[in-house]
This record gives C-alpha cells, structure tokens and sequence, in this order.
C-alpha cells in the first residue's frame, strides 16, 4: 500500500508528529509511505518533499491578512504539487491541516475529485468547515452550522486585517469539500465528531481514531529536574504547551500563583523568552522542547498536571501526563476531558477557577501515588499510538475495498 500524507508541518508540532509517527510506522510494516507538508525544511528525513517555498507562504499570508482568503493563495505551487502526486501516484490520500498559507484548496480538491483516489481526511481543528476560524468554541460561535458571515473571530487565526470575507469562504468551502466519492472523515475527538455531524460535511463517514503517544518515551522516568531547578521539597503544579496565550490558559496560572504558599511551584514549559522573564518568581518558565525524552522528565516530576485550555480538540499533553503516572485536572473543554475519569484526575466546570483550586488541594492531600497507577493504566489500554496506527490501516484498507466495489 502506498500512502501520501499532506500536512502543513512535518516532524515538529502535533500534527506534525502525527504524521511523521504514522510515516515511520508504515514504512516499518512494509508499506511505502510519504509526506509532503508546507513549512519549513527538513534534513535527512526520507520520502517527503515540501509543497512550494517560503516566498509562496509570504503571498499566501499577504493574501489571507489583506483579503481574507486563507486556502486560496499558493496556485502554482500547488500546481506543481499535483504533479508529484501523480508521480508517486498514492493508493490512499491522507489529508491533514490544510490551513497554514501552503496550498490552494480550490486547485487541490478539484484535482482530487478528477483523481476518485481513496481520501482519508483527519480533523486536527474546526477550519475545514468554518468560514475563516480554526476554533470557536470559546465564544460559542454557531454560524458555521448554517452559514458564516459578520465574523467575529476575523482578527483570530488565519487573521484578516481588514476584509471579512468569512461568508465567501464557507460557499467555497462546502461547494469544494463535499461531493468526493471516497472520502472518509476520522476526528480525534467524539466531540470533535459532534461538530462534524452538525456541519456540511456530514455526508461522509466518520471515525473517531483517538491521538496515541510513543509509551517506550512517555513513561516514568527519574531523573534530576527536580534538584536543577531547586525543587526537591516542592510540590509541583506543572502546565505544557506548545504556543501559551489566553485560549491555553496562561492567565490562570498566574492567578493561580498567588494563591500558593512555599511549598508549591508551578512549572510551565514551552513559554518564548519574552514570557519567561515577565512571571512571578513562584513560576518557573522553561521555554520549548522537541524532546519527547526531557518532556517526559519534567511529566514525571511533576506532582499534578493542570491543562486550564479554553479551546482544543484532543490535547496530546493530558496523554503524555497520564503515560508519566501523573494525574490530570482539565477544564470541560472540547475533547480535553475525554481522557479523564475520576481515578486519574479530574474534570471542571470551564474557567471555574475556585473548583481549579479546590482540586489541586485534594491531589496534593491524597497524593499523586493515589492516582499513579490507574494514569499508566489508562494510557496503555487507550493511547498506545502502535494501536491508534493501526486503526488507521484498517480505515485506508476499508477505503481501498470500497473504491475497488464502487
């Protein structure tokens, strides 16, 4: 089976190791496996090209600020990549973010109609099926479920400046993306899943193929962080992240922070520079790593993980936790709680920060040992990513049996 994955990034973020894990494990079941993605440049990393250049990200982004029309800039370079697919010639098509200024979804999807290859689309966020935003679960936005227009999220990823032109891109959206005769649409969410069966792309199947994590790295591991950054008495409220702002929570930390006594710390990690030296001196700031195994680390160490995100769809950093024997508290956002049940940690009201407090006490009273064991239980039997890999063979296998019958 060959396989062809799109995705705006490859190798770094977390749909950007999804793809590159799926990548890597299909090439070690035998099957022949590429990426092609639209950021960035990688290095000694086989059978993936990029789609376009930076110069093609530059217009795309001019495009999408002045105009609005994020998707429907990168022409020729999509043009090109269309090419190469017929050169590889895939037997299934794996669709990831499409967002990111990389590819013409009106060139793409035209292609892929002509084409009648298997489609499996994976749905990382809401931007396939809104006008203009990836997220709206924070305001509470419906107009996506009949027709977008007036956005109220337009200064919001993919941020337009000056021309609202959400009501156009989602005729273009439903007129591009549905009517494919082999498309199957797999969320990591069910919430994410409910979204979807409200939306104009209800039509296709669905499947909800959980996110997985590499349990040989996201384990229990000792390890001296404590004693590096003076925490050895402490007790430690840690937060993960890859891009902090308001929508992850940032200010609840901090909020948070005033209300602990010496013997607690929170630690957030993956905060820029500018962030790190602008918090209060009971927060520790450790600023990004790509290292699954220092991750992991710093997982262990940690006492309670707090994930205060207000939007997101299937946040790998509560399984990465879980994996580490450290239990959670969320809020009940999106797919953030689906992970959670009461043995590993717990589950509260959006942006109800004196239950946030409330809790934290009770981890810390009853101790994280309490919750250790039910957390490496929960992440083995649920988030092994060899067998979310799996499921994803199985649905390309049901594509192609289907293409074959039609």
């Amino acid at each position: 089976m060959r396989v062809l994955q799109i995705n705006s990034v490859c190798g770094i973020g977390s749909t950007g190791r999804i793809a590159s894990d799926i990548n890597d494990y299909l090439i070690q079941q035998g099957h022949e496996s590429y990426i092609a993605y639209g950021r960035g440049n990688l290095k000694n990393y086989k059978n993936t090209f990029r789609i376009g250049n930076s110069f093609d990200n530059f217009t795309h982004l001019i495009k999408t600020r002045f105009f609005d029309m994020h998707g429907f800039g990168s022409f020729q370079a999509t043009k090109k990549f269309i090419e190469k697919v017929r050169e590889v010639d895939p037997d299934i098509i794996h669709l990831h973010n499409l967002h990111g200024y990389y590819i013409n979804i009106d060139v793409f999807f035209d292609y892929l109609k002509k084409a009648n290859k298997p489609v499996v689309w994976t749905l990382h966020d809401c931007w396939s099926f809104t006008g203009h935003c990836a997220h709206f679960d924070y305001i509470g936005c419906k107009k996506w479920q009949h027709r977008c227009g007036h956005c109220p999220l337009m200064r919001k990823y993919p941020s337009s400046l000056f021309i609202d032109n959400s009501e156009n891109n989602y005729i273009r959206k439903r007129e591009l993306f549905t009517g494919i005769n082999n498309l199957t649409i797999v969320t990591p969410s069910k919430w994410l899943e409910g979204l979807v069966m409200k939306s104009f792309l209800k039509e296709y199947p669905l499947e909800v193929i959980n996110n997985g994590i590499n349990l040989e790295v996201f384990k229990p591991t000792g390890s001296n962080f404590r004693k590096i950054y003076a925490l050895e008495e402490k007790f430690i409220i840690l937060g993960v992240a890859t891009a902090w702002g308001k929508n992850k929570g940032l200010d609840y930390f901090v909020r948070l922070s005033k209300t602990l006594n010496e013997s607690e710390v929170i630690v957030l990690v993956g905060l820029k520079e500018e962030k790190i030296h602008k918090l209060p001196e009971n927060i520790v700031g450790i600023a990004r790593t790509n290292m699954a195994t220092e991750l992991a680390e710093i997982y262990s160490s940690a006492d309670v993980f707090i994930n205060p995100t207000l939007e997101d769809t299937f946040p790998t950093t509560n399984l990465e936790s879980l994996a580490c024997g450290t239990p959670v508290i969320t809020f009940n956002t999106g797919g953030s709680p689906e992970c959670i049940d009461e043995s590993c940690g717990f589950i509260i009201e959006k942006e109800n920060f004196e239950e946030l407090s409330i809790k934290i006490r009770v981890v810390k009273e009853k101790g994280k040992l309490h919750y250790y064991d039910k957390c490496l239980q929960r992440a083995l039997l649920n988030y092994n990513r060899e067998d979310r890999f799996n499921d994803y063979i199985n649905t390309y296998l049901a594509s192609l049996i289907k293409g074959r019958v039609q």
